[in-house]
Protein backbone atom coordinates (compact mmCIF):
# COMPACT_ATOMS: atom_id res chain seq x y z
CA UNK A 1 0.00 0.00 0.00
CA UNK A 2 1.37 2.91 -0.62
CA UNK A 3 0.76 6.66 0.21
CA UNK A 4 1.87 10.54 0.54
CA UNK A 5 3.80 11.14 3.46
CA UNK A 6 6.32 12.79 5.15
CA UNK A 7 9.09 11.74 6.51
CA UNK A 8 8.05 12.19 10.37
CA UNK A 9 4.14 10.81 9.55
CA UNK A 10 6.07 7.42 8.07
CA UNK A 11 7.96 7.20 11.60
CA UNK A 12 5.62 7.78 13.68
CA UNK A 13 3.00 5.32 11.48
CA UNK A 14 6.22 2.40 11.74
CA UNK A 15 5.67 2.98 15.48
CA UNK A 16 2.44 2.27 15.72
CA UNK A 17 2.39 -0.71 13.22
CA UNK A 18 5.63 -1.98 15.60
CA UNK A 19 3.17 -1.52 18.24
CA UNK A 20 4.84 1.09 20.21
CA UNK A 21 2.28 2.78 22.80
CA UNK A 22 4.27 5.12 24.64
CA UNK A 23 7.01 7.67 23.38
CA UNK A 24 8.64 9.84 26.07
CA UNK A 25 10.94 13.25 25.37
CA UNK A 26 10.74 17.22 24.96
CA UNK A 27 9.56 18.88 21.80
CA UNK A 28 11.63 21.10 20.06
CA UNK A 29 11.85 23.16 16.92
CA UNK A 30 13.97 20.85 15.19
CA UNK A 31 11.44 17.79 16.10
CA UNK A 32 8.05 20.10 15.50
CA UNK A 33 6.83 18.08 12.04
CA UNK A 34 7.49 14.56 14.42
CA UNK A 35 5.10 15.72 17.41
CA UNK A 36 2.71 17.01 14.81
CA UNK A 37 2.70 13.32 13.59
CA UNK A 38 2.39 11.80 16.84
CA UNK A 39 -0.50 14.38 17.19
CA UNK A 40 -2.35 12.63 14.28
CA UNK A 41 -1.94 8.85 15.60
CA UNK A 42 -2.76 10.00 19.57
CA UNK A 43 -5.67 7.57 19.37
CA UNK A 44 -2.69 4.70 19.45
CA UNK A 45 0.30 6.19 20.61
CA UNK A 46 0.19 8.43 24.17
CA UNK A 47 3.03 10.68 24.73
CA UNK A 48 4.55 11.62 28.05
CA UNK A 49 6.75 14.48 28.35
CA UNK A 50 9.81 14.75 30.86
CA UNK A 51 11.06 17.75 32.39
CA UNK A 52 14.76 16.94 31.08
CA UNK A 53 15.76 14.74 28.27
CA UNK A 54 17.75 12.40 30.31
CA UNK A 55 14.53 11.75 31.93
CA UNK A 56 12.70 11.28 28.63
CA UNK A 57 15.47 8.71 28.31
CA UNK A 58 15.44 6.75 31.39
CA UNK A 59 11.91 6.28 31.34
CA UNK A 60 12.29 4.75 27.55
CA UNK A 61 14.53 2.44 29.28
CA UNK A 62 12.36 1.38 32.46
CA UNK A 63 10.07 0.69 29.84
CA UNK A 64 11.59 -1.28 28.05
CA UNK A 65 13.35 -3.01 31.05
CA UNK A 66 10.62 -4.20 32.73
CA UNK A 67 8.51 -4.78 29.56
CA UNK A 68 10.96 -6.68 27.30
CA UNK A 69 9.30 -4.35 24.42
CA UNK A 70 10.99 -1.38 22.74
CA UNK A 71 11.27 2.00 24.65
CA UNK A 72 10.66 4.86 22.86
CA UNK A 73 11.89 8.34 23.53
CA UNK A 74 12.90 11.58 21.39
CA UNK A 75 14.78 14.33 21.77
CA UNK A 76 16.53 17.50 19.84
CA UNK A 77 19.70 16.85 18.54
CA UNK A 78 22.96 18.32 19.55
CA UNK A 79 22.60 19.17 23.25
CA UNK A 80 19.17 17.06 23.58
CA UNK A 81 21.41 14.09 22.27
CA UNK A 82 23.92 14.85 24.56
CA UNK A 83 21.65 14.77 27.51
CA UNK A 84 20.03 11.49 26.96
CA UNK A 85 24.08 9.44 26.30
CA UNK A 86 24.02 8.31 29.85
CA UNK A 87 20.76 6.91 29.93
CA UNK A 88 21.75 5.39 25.92
CA UNK A 89 24.77 3.98 28.24
CA UNK A 90 22.83 2.47 30.43
CA UNK A 91 20.56 0.80 28.05
CA UNK A 92 23.48 -0.47 26.39
CA UNK A 93 24.71 -1.85 29.68
CA UNK A 94 21.41 -3.35 30.55
CA UNK A 95 20.18 -4.67 27.78
CA UNK A 96 17.31 -2.92 27.19
CA UNK A 97 15.62 -2.37 23.34
CA UNK A 98 15.46 1.58 23.53
CA UNK A 99 14.63 3.91 20.56
CA UNK A 100 16.12 6.83 20.12
CA UNK A 101 14.25 9.57 17.88
CA UNK A 102 16.17 12.31 17.08
CA UNK A 103 17.00 14.87 14.46
CA UNK A 104 19.75 16.52 12.98
CA UNK A 105 20.85 20.28 11.60
CA UNK A 106 19.76 20.82 8.01
CA UNK A 107 20.66 18.27 5.45
CA UNK A 108 23.02 20.24 3.38
CA UNK A 109 24.97 21.57 6.63
CA UNK A 110 25.61 18.29 8.34
CA UNK A 111 29.82 18.17 8.64
CA UNK A 112 30.35 21.88 7.49
CA UNK A 113 30.73 23.53 10.30
CA UNK A 114 28.85 26.98 10.12
CA UNK A 115 27.16 26.52 13.89
CA UNK A 116 24.09 26.03 12.94
CA UNK A 117 21.36 25.72 15.87
CA UNK A 118 22.29 22.45 17.99
CA UNK A 119 25.03 21.01 15.71
CA UNK A 120 27.94 18.75 16.36
CA UNK A 121 30.35 17.56 14.84
CA UNK A 122 29.52 14.36 14.19
CA UNK A 123 26.52 13.19 15.83
CA UNK A 124 26.03 10.20 14.29
CA UNK A 125 29.42 8.95 15.22
CA UNK A 126 28.56 9.63 18.57
CA UNK A 127 25.44 7.93 18.84
CA UNK A 128 26.63 4.63 16.80
CA UNK A 129 29.90 4.62 19.66
CA UNK A 130 26.80 4.19 22.33
CA UNK A 131 24.66 1.92 20.53
CA UNK A 132 23.69 -1.59 18.96
CA UNK A 133 23.02 0.38 15.52
CA UNK A 134 22.17 4.00 14.65
CA UNK A 135 21.42 5.66 11.35
CA UNK A 136 20.57 8.57 9.22
CA UNK A 137 16.90 9.03 7.34
CA UNK A 138 17.77 11.04 4.19
CA UNK A 139 14.54 10.80 2.54
CA UNK A 140 11.02 9.54 3.26
CA UNK A 141 11.43 6.95 0.78
CA UNK A 142 13.62 5.23 3.07
CA UNK A 143 12.45 5.81 6.52
CA UNK A 144 10.37 2.75 6.00
CA UNK A 145 13.03 0.96 5.32
CA UNK A 146 15.61 1.91 8.14
CA UNK A 147 12.34 2.25 10.90
CA UNK A 148 11.98 -1.68 10.07
CA UNK A 149 15.93 -2.14 10.34
CA UNK A 150 16.06 -0.55 13.57
CA UNK A 151 13.64 -2.94 15.28
CA UNK A 152 14.79 -5.68 13.99
CA UNK A 153 18.50 -4.88 15.14
CA UNK A 154 16.60 -3.99 18.58
CA UNK A 155 14.72 -8.06 18.78
CA UNK A 156 17.12 -9.94 17.47
CA UNK A 157 20.67 -11.06 18.99
CA UNK A 158 22.23 -9.24 21.57
CA UNK A 159 19.37 -6.74 22.87
CA UNK A 160 20.79 -3.49 23.30
CA UNK A 161 19.56 0.11 22.12
CA UNK A 162 19.63 1.84 18.72
CA UNK A 163 19.07 5.36 17.39
CA UNK A 164 17.84 7.19 14.20
CA UNK A 165 17.99 10.86 13.11
CA UNK A 166 16.29 12.80 10.58
CA UNK A 167 17.66 16.39 9.39
CA UNK A 168 15.62 18.97 10.65
CA UNK A 169 13.97 19.53 7.14
CA UNK A 170 14.21 16.13 6.17
CA UNK A 171 11.35 15.58 8.97
CA UNK A 172 8.51 17.61 6.52
CA UNK A 173 9.40 16.21 3.34
CA UNK A 174 6.79 14.48 1.39
CA UNK A 175 7.27 11.18 -0.82
CA UNK A 176 5.23 8.81 -2.21
CA UNK A 177 5.96 5.69 0.54
CA UNK A 178 5.20 1.62 -0.22
CA UNK A 179 4.14 0.86 3.52
CA UNK A 180 4.68 -3.09 3.16
CA UNK A 181 7.30 -4.60 4.41
CA UNK A 182 10.35 -4.86 1.64
CA UNK A 183 11.97 -8.05 0.39
CA UNK A 184 14.70 -9.50 2.49
CA UNK A 185 13.95 -8.06 5.38
CA UNK A 186 16.25 -10.15 8.94
CA UNK A 187 14.04 -13.00 9.99
CA UNK A 188 13.28 -13.45 13.83
CA UNK A 189 13.82 -17.30 13.56
CA UNK A 190 16.22 -18.34 16.17
CA UNK A 191 18.95 -20.79 15.47
CA UNK A 192 19.27 -24.01 16.65
CA UNK A 193 22.69 -24.75 18.62
CA UNK A 194 25.31 -26.48 17.41
CA UNK A 195 24.57 -30.55 18.24
CA UNK A 196 28.18 -31.35 18.58
CA UNK A 197 28.96 -28.16 21.04
CA UNK A 198 25.86 -29.16 23.02
CA UNK A 199 27.40 -32.71 23.16
CA UNK A 200 30.72 -31.77 24.62
CA UNK A 201 29.03 -29.37 26.93
CA UNK A 202 26.86 -32.31 28.37
CA UNK A 203 29.58 -34.68 28.58
CA UNK A 204 31.75 -31.91 31.06
CA UNK A 205 28.27 -31.38 33.01
CA UNK A 206 27.59 -35.41 33.53
CA UNK A 207 30.93 -35.25 34.91
CA UNK A 208 30.32 -32.53 37.46
CA UNK A 209 30.50 -33.23 41.13
CA UNK A 210 29.63 -29.48 41.92
CA UNK A 211 28.41 -27.74 39.15
CA UNK A 212 26.81 -24.13 39.38
CA UNK A 213 24.37 -22.23 37.45
CA UNK A 214 24.54 -18.37 37.00
CA UNK A 215 21.95 -16.39 35.33
CA UNK A 216 22.14 -12.51 33.36
CA UNK A 217 20.45 -10.63 31.55
CA UNK A 218 20.28 -12.60 28.33
CA UNK A 219 18.26 -15.64 29.93
CA UNK A 220 15.82 -13.82 30.83
CA UNK A 221 13.46 -15.95 29.14
CA UNK A 222 15.10 -18.67 29.69
CA UNK A 223 13.49 -19.08 33.89
CA UNK A 224 11.34 -22.03 33.37
CA UNK A 225 14.61 -24.30 31.40
CA UNK A 226 16.94 -22.71 33.66
CA UNK A 227 15.03 -24.64 36.21
CA UNK A 228 14.35 -27.94 34.99
CA UNK A 229 18.14 -27.91 34.80
CA UNK A 230 18.75 -27.30 37.93
CA UNK A 231 16.40 -29.60 39.05
CA UNK A 232 18.01 -32.17 36.95
CA UNK A 233 21.63 -31.58 38.37
CA UNK A 234 20.62 -30.79 41.58
CA UNK A 235 22.74 -27.35 41.23
CA UNK A 236 22.12 -24.28 42.52
CA UNK A 237 21.15 -20.98 40.59
CA UNK A 238 22.80 -17.56 41.16
CA UNK A 239 22.38 -14.22 39.77
CA UNK A 240 23.87 -10.98 40.71
CA UNK A 241 21.81 -8.15 38.97
CA UNK A 242 19.88 -8.45 35.71
CA UNK A 243 19.74 -12.32 36.25
CA UNK A 244 17.88 -11.93 39.48
CA UNK A 245 13.88 -13.19 39.28
CA UNK A 246 15.01 -15.51 36.35
CA UNK A 247 14.86 -18.60 38.83
CA UNK A 248 12.44 -16.68 41.63
CA UNK A 249 14.66 -16.28 45.33
CA UNK A 250 12.35 -18.99 46.76
CA UNK A 251 12.66 -22.24 45.05
CA UNK A 252 15.02 -24.97 46.55
CA UNK A 253 17.76 -24.14 44.39
CA UNK A 254 18.01 -20.37 44.34
CA UNK A 255 21.29 -18.72 46.05
CA UNK A 256 21.40 -15.14 46.74
CA UNK A 257 25.22 -14.28 45.28
CA UNK A 258 26.34 -14.14 49.41
CA UNK A 259 25.46 -17.80 49.64
CA UNK A 260 26.21 -18.59 46.23
CA UNK A 261 29.92 -17.36 46.98
CA UNK A 262 29.83 -20.47 49.99
CA UNK A 263 28.92 -22.59 47.32
CA UNK A 264 31.81 -21.35 44.90
CA UNK A 265 34.68 -22.84 46.28
CA UNK A 266 33.53 -26.62 45.43
CA UNK A 267 32.57 -25.24 42.33
CA UNK A 268 34.18 -28.19 39.07
CA UNK A 269 31.77 -26.49 36.63
CA UNK A 270 30.33 -23.38 35.88
CA UNK A 271 27.08 -23.40 33.66
CA UNK A 272 27.13 -19.71 32.47
CA UNK A 273 23.83 -18.69 30.46
CA UNK A 274 23.71 -15.32 29.04
CA UNK A 275 25.89 -13.54 31.81
CA UNK A 276 29.12 -12.01 31.01
CA UNK A 277 30.36 -13.67 34.55
CA UNK A 278 31.19 -10.53 35.95
CA UNK A 279 30.33 -11.55 39.35
CA UNK A 280 32.61 -14.61 39.19
CA UNK A 281 35.46 -11.94 37.15
CA UNK A 282 35.22 -8.97 39.18
CA UNK A 283 33.48 -9.24 42.26
CA UNK A 284 34.25 -13.03 43.40
CA UNK A 285 37.88 -12.86 41.86
CA UNK A 286 39.18 -15.81 43.05
CA UNK A 287 37.80 -19.20 40.66
CA UNK A 288 38.25 -22.61 41.93
CA UNK A 289 41.13 -24.77 41.09
CA UNK A 290 40.38 -26.82 37.98
CA UNK A 291 37.09 -25.06 37.29
CA UNK A 292 35.48 -25.95 33.63
CA UNK A 293 33.53 -23.71 32.41
CA UNK A 294 30.31 -23.76 30.28
CA UNK A 295 28.69 -20.98 28.70
CA UNK A 296 25.86 -20.15 26.34
CA UNK A 297 25.81 -16.92 25.02
CA UNK A 298 23.69 -15.28 22.02
CA UNK A 299 27.20 -13.10 21.11
CA UNK A 300 29.96 -14.69 19.80
CA UNK A 301 32.07 -11.94 20.74
CA UNK A 302 31.51 -12.97 24.27
CA UNK A 303 33.56 -16.04 23.96
CA UNK A 304 36.27 -14.38 23.09
CA UNK A 305 35.94 -11.83 25.70
CA UNK A 306 36.08 -14.22 28.77
CA UNK A 307 37.24 -17.64 28.62
CA UNK A 308 35.37 -21.11 28.30
CA UNK A 309 36.01 -24.71 27.89
CA UNK A 310 32.74 -24.87 25.61
CA UNK A 311 31.10 -22.04 24.00
CA UNK A 312 27.25 -22.43 23.17
CA UNK A 313 26.48 -19.85 20.68
CA UNK A 314 22.65 -19.52 20.45
CA UNK A 315 19.40 -17.57 22.42
CA UNK A 316 19.42 -18.63 25.84
CA UNK A 317 16.14 -20.59 26.06
CA UNK A 318 17.23 -22.79 22.78
CA UNK A 319 20.67 -23.39 23.94
CA UNK A 320 19.51 -24.56 27.92
CA UNK A 321 16.37 -26.85 26.14
CA UNK A 322 19.08 -28.29 23.91
CA UNK A 323 21.45 -28.95 26.79
CA UNK A 324 18.55 -30.26 28.72
CA UNK A 325 18.02 -32.83 26.36
CA UNK A 326 21.35 -33.95 25.76
CA UNK A 327 21.93 -34.54 29.29
CA UNK A 328 18.76 -36.66 29.74
CA UNK A 329 20.07 -40.58 30.34
CA UNK A 330 19.09 -43.44 32.92
CA UNK A 331 22.76 -43.05 33.99
CA UNK A 332 22.40 -39.34 34.99
CA UNK A 333 21.08 -39.77 39.03
CA UNK A 334 21.68 -36.70 41.39
CA UNK A 335 21.84 -36.78 44.95
CA UNK A 336 18.99 -34.38 46.31
CA UNK A 337 20.88 -31.54 47.69
CA UNK A 338 17.90 -29.05 48.41
CA UNK A 339 18.57 -29.27 52.22
CA UNK A 340 22.57 -28.62 51.66
CA UNK A 341 21.24 -25.42 49.33
CA UNK A 342 18.42 -24.70 51.93
CA UNK A 343 21.82 -24.57 54.71
CA UNK A 344 23.78 -22.18 52.73
CA UNK A 345 20.75 -19.51 52.64
CA UNK A 346 20.30 -19.89 56.36
CA UNK A 347 23.81 -19.20 56.67
CA UNK A 348 23.85 -16.34 54.55
CA UNK A 349 21.05 -14.55 56.27
CA UNK A 350 22.33 -14.59 59.26
CA UNK A 351 25.55 -13.33 57.62
CA UNK A 352 23.85 -10.67 55.96
CA UNK A 353 21.70 -9.40 58.97
CA UNK A 354 24.88 -7.55 60.54
CA UNK A 355 24.09 -5.32 57.37
CA UNK A 356 21.67 -2.83 58.76
CA UNK A 357 20.05 -0.36 59.06
CA UNK A 358 19.54 -1.55 55.06
CA UNK A 359 18.33 -5.00 55.49
CA UNK A 360 16.04 -4.44 58.33
CA UNK A 361 14.20 -1.96 55.62
CA UNK A 362 14.16 -3.99 52.75
CA UNK A 363 12.84 -6.64 54.41
CA UNK A 364 10.02 -4.58 54.87
CA UNK A 365 9.23 -3.31 51.42
CA UNK A 366 9.65 -6.90 50.44
CA UNK A 367 7.24 -8.08 53.04
CA UNK A 368 4.38 -5.05 51.31
CA UNK A 369 5.40 -5.16 47.64
CA UNK A 370 3.29 -7.70 45.92
CA UNK A 371 5.26 -10.99 44.63
CA UNK A 372 4.67 -9.01 41.35
CA UNK A 373 5.62 -5.62 42.17
CA UNK A 374 8.52 -3.90 40.88
CA UNK A 375 11.50 -2.86 42.74
CA UNK A 376 14.20 -0.13 41.19
CA UNK A 377 17.57 0.01 42.68
CA UNK A 378 19.63 2.80 42.96
CA UNK A 379 23.13 3.48 43.62
CA UNK A 380 22.76 3.44 47.47
CA UNK A 381 23.48 1.79 50.82
CA UNK A 382 20.09 0.28 50.01
CA UNK A 383 20.45 -0.47 46.55
CA UNK A 384 24.02 -1.94 46.96
CA UNK A 385 22.62 -4.36 49.80
CA UNK A 386 19.27 -5.17 47.77
CA UNK A 387 21.70 -6.84 45.46
CA UNK A 388 22.12 -10.24 48.16
CA UNK A 389 19.17 -9.04 50.55
CA UNK A 390 15.64 -8.37 48.64
CA UNK A 391 14.80 -11.80 47.35
CA UNK A 392 12.73 -11.82 43.74
CA UNK A 393 10.44 -13.41 42.24
CA UNK A 394 9.73 -13.11 38.66
CA UNK A 395 11.84 -11.97 35.98
CA UNK A 396 12.25 -8.36 34.96
CA UNK A 397 10.55 -7.37 38.19
CA UNK A 398 14.50 -6.34 39.80
CA UNK A 399 15.58 -3.31 37.75
CA UNK A 400 18.73 -2.12 37.84
CA UNK A 401 21.03 0.30 35.44
CA UNK A 402 23.09 -2.97 34.39
CA UNK A 403 27.18 -2.24 34.52
CA UNK A 404 27.02 1.34 34.15
CA UNK A 405 25.64 2.03 37.52
CA UNK A 406 24.87 5.55 37.14
CA UNK A 407 24.20 7.17 39.90
CA UNK A 408 20.37 9.25 39.59
CA UNK A 409 19.28 6.73 37.18
CA UNK A 410 16.95 5.12 39.77
CA UNK A 411 13.99 7.51 39.79
CA UNK A 412 13.89 8.44 36.27
CA UNK A 413 13.89 4.45 35.28
CA UNK A 414 10.92 3.70 38.18
CA UNK A 415 8.50 5.91 36.51
CA UNK A 416 9.03 4.16 32.90
CA UNK A 417 8.30 1.27 34.91
CA UNK A 418 4.89 2.68 36.16
CA UNK A 419 3.78 4.01 32.87
CA UNK A 420 4.41 0.28 31.66
CA UNK A 421 2.35 -1.17 34.03
CA UNK A 422 -0.18 1.09 35.69
CA UNK A 423 -1.92 -1.61 37.21
CA UNK A 424 1.15 -3.22 39.29
CA UNK A 425 2.89 -1.94 42.09
CA UNK A 426 6.19 0.10 41.97
CA UNK A 427 8.46 0.81 44.10
CA UNK A 428 12.12 3.77 43.37
CA UNK A 429 14.61 3.51 46.44
CA UNK A 430 16.96 5.93 46.20
CA UNK A 431 19.61 7.96 48.01
CA UNK A 432 19.25 11.83 48.58
CA UNK A 433 22.59 12.14 46.30
CA UNK A 434 20.99 10.36 43.50
CA UNK A 435 17.58 11.12 44.09
CA UNK A 436 18.21 14.89 43.47
CA UNK A 437 19.67 13.83 39.50
CA UNK A 438 15.98 13.67 38.46
CA UNK A 439 14.00 15.42 41.25
CA UNK A 440 12.24 17.52 38.56
CA UNK A 441 10.69 14.50 37.08
CA UNK A 442 7.98 14.87 40.08
CA UNK A 443 6.25 17.05 37.84
CA UNK A 444 6.00 14.99 35.00
CA UNK A 445 4.84 12.14 37.66
CA UNK A 446 1.67 14.51 38.53
CA UNK A 447 1.14 15.82 35.21
CA UNK A 448 0.82 12.50 33.79
CA UNK A 449 -0.79 10.36 36.76
CA UNK A 450 2.48 8.43 37.34
CA UNK A 451 2.00 6.52 40.70
CA UNK A 452 4.83 5.74 41.44
CA UNK A 453 6.11 5.25 45.52
CA UNK A 454 9.04 6.27 45.75
CA UNK A 455 11.49 6.02 48.73
CA UNK A 456 14.45 8.75 49.50
CA UNK A 457 17.11 7.36 52.18
CA UNK A 458 18.21 10.51 53.44
CA UNK A 459 22.22 10.18 55.56
CA UNK A 460 23.01 13.14 54.13
CA UNK A 461 25.83 12.49 52.00
CA UNK A 462 27.22 9.97 49.24
CA UNK A 463 27.58 7.45 51.36
CA UNK A 464 30.03 5.46 49.37
CA UNK A 465 32.41 8.40 49.00
CA UNK A 466 32.34 9.44 53.00
CA UNK A 467 33.13 5.74 53.87
CA UNK A 468 35.56 5.30 51.25
CA UNK A 469 37.08 8.92 51.81
CA UNK A 470 37.29 8.05 55.88
CA UNK A 471 38.28 4.66 55.46
CA UNK A 472 41.38 4.94 52.46
CA UNK A 473 42.09 8.80 52.85
CA UNK A 474 42.52 9.39 56.81
CA UNK A 475 39.08 10.78 56.78
CA UNK A 476 40.11 13.80 54.48
CA UNK A 477 36.56 14.01 53.42
CA UNK A 478 35.78 16.02 50.33
CA UNK A 479 32.27 16.44 48.31
CA UNK A 480 30.26 13.79 50.02
CA UNK A 481 28.44 15.10 52.45
CA UNK A 482 25.39 17.06 51.20
CA UNK A 483 22.68 19.65 52.24
CA UNK A 484 19.65 18.29 51.36
CA UNK A 485 16.20 20.06 51.05
CA UNK A 486 13.30 19.07 52.99
CA UNK A 487 12.04 16.11 50.79
CA UNK A 488 8.96 16.14 52.15
CA UNK A 489 7.91 19.46 51.43
CA UNK A 490 9.87 19.39 48.05
CA UNK A 491 7.17 16.40 47.32
CA UNK A 492 4.38 18.86 48.11
CA UNK A 493 5.31 21.53 46.02
CA UNK A 494 4.85 19.30 43.18
CA UNK A 495 1.61 18.20 44.35
CA UNK A 496 2.92 15.14 45.34
CA UNK A 497 2.40 13.25 48.57
CA UNK A 498 4.83 13.43 51.12
CA UNK A 499 5.72 11.14 53.72
CA UNK A 500 8.65 10.95 56.50
CA UNK A 501 9.91 7.93 58.76
CA UNK A 502 12.67 6.96 60.68
CA UNK A 503 12.98 3.22 61.36
CA UNK A 504 11.62 0.18 59.58
CA UNK A 505 8.93 0.16 62.15
CA UNK A 506 7.48 2.89 60.49
CA UNK A 507 7.92 2.82 57.33
CA UNK A 508 5.85 -0.49 56.86
CA UNK A 509 2.52 1.09 57.31
CA UNK A 510 3.71 4.52 55.39
CA UNK A 511 4.29 2.60 52.41
CA UNK A 512 1.32 0.55 52.90
CA UNK A 513 -0.66 3.12 52.26
CA UNK A 514 0.94 4.89 50.19
CA UNK A 515 0.80 1.85 47.35
CA UNK A 516 -2.78 1.35 48.28
CA UNK A 517 -3.70 5.37 46.99
CA UNK A 518 -3.70 5.87 43.19
CA UNK A 519 -1.06 9.36 43.42
CA UNK A 520 2.40 9.63 43.50
CA UNK A 521 4.04 9.15 46.64
CA UNK A 522 7.31 10.55 47.99
CA UNK A 523 8.73 8.64 51.22
CA UNK A 524 12.35 9.73 53.13
CA UNK A 525 13.64 7.77 55.34
CA UNK A 526 15.77 9.59 57.87
CA UNK A 527 19.31 7.80 58.16
CA UNK A 528 22.15 9.09 60.78
CA UNK A 529 25.01 9.69 58.44
CA UNK A 530 27.51 7.20 59.25
CA UNK A 531 25.57 4.80 60.31
CA UNK A 532 24.82 2.22 57.75
CA UNK A 533 26.69 -0.75 57.95
CA UNK A 534 28.85 -1.21 54.63
CA UNK A 535 27.65 -4.05 52.37
CA UNK A 536 31.07 -4.23 50.29
CA UNK A 537 32.02 -7.76 52.40
CA UNK A 538 29.22 -9.22 50.99
CA UNK A 539 29.67 -8.20 47.17
CA UNK A 540 33.33 -8.22 46.98
CA UNK A 541 34.40 -10.57 49.38
CA UNK A 542 37.99 -11.18 48.46
CA UNK A 543 38.70 -7.37 48.70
Amino acid sequence: MSKVLTTAQVIVDSLVEQGVDTVFGIPGVHTYHLFDALYERSDAIRFIGSRHEQGAAYMAYGYAKSTGKVGVYTCVPGPGVLNTTAALATAYSGHAPVLCLTSEIPSAEIGRGHGILHELPDQLGILRRLTKWSERINHPSEARQKMLQAFAELTQGRIRPVALETPWDTMSVKSLVDMRSPPGMPSATLAAADPDTVQRAARLIAEARNPLIMLGAGAIDAGAEALELADLLQAPVTAHRGGRGIVPDDSPYALSHVAGYHYWGSTDVLIAIGTRMELQHFRWKAFPKNLKIVRIDIDPQEMARRRADVGIVCDARVGTRALLDALRAPSLHRIDRRPELQALRARSRREIEAVQPQVAYLDVIRRVLPRDGFFVEEISQVGFTARFAFPVYEPRTYVSGGYQENLGFGFMTALGVKVAHPNRAVVSINGDGGFMFGVQELATAVQFGINLVSIVFNNSGFGNVVRDQKNGFAGRGIGGALKNPDFVKLAQSFGVTGYRVASPETLQPVLERALSREEPALIEVTVEPGSEVSPWPFIRPND
